[in-house]
């Protein structure tokens, strides 16, 4: 089994509804997200794919939420915009555009340098 992993990065705003703190006002983060994907072999090149492919499909991704307020934004309109739930959201974005023989691994969203929440699906 290979896994590559890719980070992105993006910054955003937003408010927990019904948090009770500081993080129900409007505050932001300057987002880290690792991606991983996964393949039992390698394509004719000796790749599991190209680093490029990945990184852009993650950028296009994330650009959906750089330099917004995560509440007005599709699905966190009506779903909390916390780490875990934006994770989850990275994570089938691009599990649907991934190509055949390679699988989304993981997702991890750190939301500061120390705290950071990963979504995976079971038997991943």
């Amino acid at each position: 089994m290979y896994e590559l992993t890719v980070i992105a990065n993006f910054s955003s705003a937003h408010c927990i509804r019904g948090y009770e703190g500081a993080c129900e006002n409007l505050h932001g983060h300057n987002w880290k997200v690792e991606v991983t994907v996964r393949a039992k072999g390698l394509d004719h090149l000796g790749m599991v794919m190209d680093f490029k492919a990945i990184k852009t499909r993650t950028r296009e991704v994330v650009d959906r939420l750089d330099h917004r307020y995560l509440n007005e934004v599709k699905p966190f309109d009506t779903v909390n915009a916390t780490a875990e739930n934006i994770a989850m959201y990275i994570y089938r974005e691009l599990a649907a555009s991934i190509g055949s023989g390679v699988s989304v691994a993981r997702v991890k969203v750190w939301e500061s340098d120390t705290a950071a929440a990963a979504y995976f699906e079971e038997g991943d």
